[in-house]
């Protein structure tokens, strides 16, 4: 890599959503906070050169290329953001940390949990490179506020997690997108969204998850429409259904080391909800609860006040003055952040950390992002296998 710069320079493989999510953040971030470094957006690489030149003008690249290999090769490159399917993480970030780059890889770490130990290995053995992994959700103030009150001790002893992931797109109607192929995802709604609520409950409790004691893995819809742009999906020759082999719905028990029993449920089912991402602790001197769909809100029950007046408390997490996490570097207080500004505020932090700084809460690197993983293949297995399963069996 090139000698040290004013600037972090950024490159990213994909263009649809997560290429979108990833361009705005690390365009708006020096925009809103003041960091040692700026990001420079100088590479864009995807598959479709047709749309790439105008995606690479609208949201500010430099230069693009369709050959995500040569990224790898550039010194100019600092760090290389990985937006792309899950079956190709692994493929990419080796070849990037490889390169001498910095890493940021969209979640699920991988899609199987084989990938994501190789993508955890080849970090380990490049010492002088971070690796980052877009747990975004960590980065909303509600989330990052809640952390902070956990680490003060505010609910005490951990009794209970539970946590929700629930969407209702993945209808009959919706086509066979990569996202329903077990070759490209890993898994359905499990690694999709379960994934951030593990994620989420790992970084709150800061524990990890000692055992599955039992789960469901359920398919509704095994058969999906091709989209006509794209009859090769299901190797089918153009038939007007291919499979979906992968899940719609998981649910599962879980217990944390530190004794805390914990309830996961994702699925894309569930009619009425569109992005209920939601979780609840209650411990012993007190309860968090946080809902995406009210992202600026974080909910507090004190234990510790008499019973005449106890009550769940609503927090607006948007105050600088009271030292909101992000709020800051944002709007006035209740001018409310949106899903965007989670990701620009990792941006910020995964800027803070390459110029040698500290994160204003821990961001998952591929280790961390692999513990995660853990925890979704013992699940797949518990259902499988219909029996508990201790994650100290799961490598």
């Amino acid at each position: 890599m090139h000698g040290m710069t004013s600037s972090i320079r950024i490159g990213l493989i994909g263009q649809k959503f997560m290429g979108r999510a990833h361009s705005n953040a690390w365009g708006q971030v020096n925009r809103f906070f003041d960091l040692p470094r700026h990001a420079e957006l100088h590479t864009i690489a995807a598959r479709n050169g047709a749309e790439l030149a105008a995606f690479a003008e609208r949201w500010g690249w430099k230069h693009r290329s369709t050959d995500w290999k040569s990224l790898a090769k550039d010194p100019d490159l600092d760090l290389v953001d990985i937006g792309t399917s899950n079956d190709v993480h692994a493929e990419q970030a080796i070849a990037m940390l490889e390169g001498g780059k910095h890493v940021a890889c969209e979640k699920p770490l991988a899609g199987t949990l084989d990938d994501a130990r190789t993508m955890r290995d080849a970090a380990k053995r490049r010492k002088k490179q971070h690796t980052f992994v877009w747990y975004n959700y960590r980065r909303c103030p509600a989330v990052a506020l809640a952390w902070q009150l956990m680490r003060e001790g505010c609910i005490g002893r951990v009794y209970h997690v539970r946590a929700q992931y629930l969407q209702s797109w993945g209808g009959p109607d919706t086509p066979l997108l990569w996202r329903f192929q077990k070759k490209s995802a890993g898994s359905g709604a499990h690694g999709d969204l379960n994934a951030h609520i593990i994620d989420m409950a790992r970084f709150l409790v800061d524990e990890e998850v000692a055992e599955i004691h039992g789960a469901i893995n359920k398919t509704f819809i095994a058969e999906r429409a091709i989209p006509t742009s794209d009859a090769s999906l299901s190797g089918s020759g153009g038939a007007k259904k291919g499979k979906s082999d992968v899940d719609d719905a998981v649910l599962f028990l879980a217990s944390f080391r530190g004794g805390a029993v914990a309830s996961f449920e994702a699925t894309r089912l569930a009619t009425g909800r569109q992005n209920a991402n939601s979780i609840e602790i209650n411990g012993e001197k007190g309860a968090l609860r946080f809902e995406f769909e009210n992202m600026n809100v974080l909910e507090y029950f004190d234990n510790t006040l008499p019973a005449r007046t106890a009550g769940w408390r609503r927090i607006m997490c948007t105050s600088s003055a009271g030292g909101h996490p992000y709020a800051a570097n944002w709007w006035p207080d209740a001018h409310v952040l949106g899903y965007e500004h989670g990701f620009v505020n990792m941006a910020a932090d995964i800027l803070r950390v390459l110029c040698g700084e500290k994160a204003l809460v821990p961001l998952p690197d591929f280790e961390d992002a692999y513990q995660t993983q853990r925890v979704l293949e013992a699940a797949l297995i518990s259902a499988k296998e219909r029996q508990a399963i201790k994650l100290a069996d799961v490598r």
